[in-house]
């Protein structure tokens, strides 16, 4: 089992695909033992029942979402950086998951 799970939420949950295998990759090259997935957000509920993430990181597109995860969840809640996520940079994603979880 992972040391750390790290949630991402989209929109349909496709968009972050790219972004979790550059953040697993991140991951591996700095020898941080983590599962990363990505869901949409109408299946957010479900998948946090069920994976029990250490952090939730939201997509920009589905930032609305941020003060209705972070009222019901006892976990770190951030909205990913726009840039960060259009460039797709999984390091620096990964780095703010991180520093979020006060690793």
């Amino acid at each position: 089992m992972a040391e750390k799970t790290i949630m991402l939420v989209c929109a349909a949950g496709m968009s972050t695909s790219l972004l979790v295998s550059k953040m697993q990759k991140a991951a591996e090259a700095e020898g941080v033992d983590a599962e990363i997935f990505a869901t949409a957000a109408s299946d957010a509920d479900n998948k946090l029942a069920e994976k029990n993430p250490d952090i939730l990181m939201l997509g920009p597109q589905v930032r609305y979402l941020e003060g209705n995860f972070k009222e019901k969840l006892d976990i770190p809640v951030e909205v990913i950086n726009m840039q960060d996520y259009g460039m797709m940079n999984g390091e620096k994603v990964l780095k703010e998951a991180l520093t979020s979880m006060g690793v």
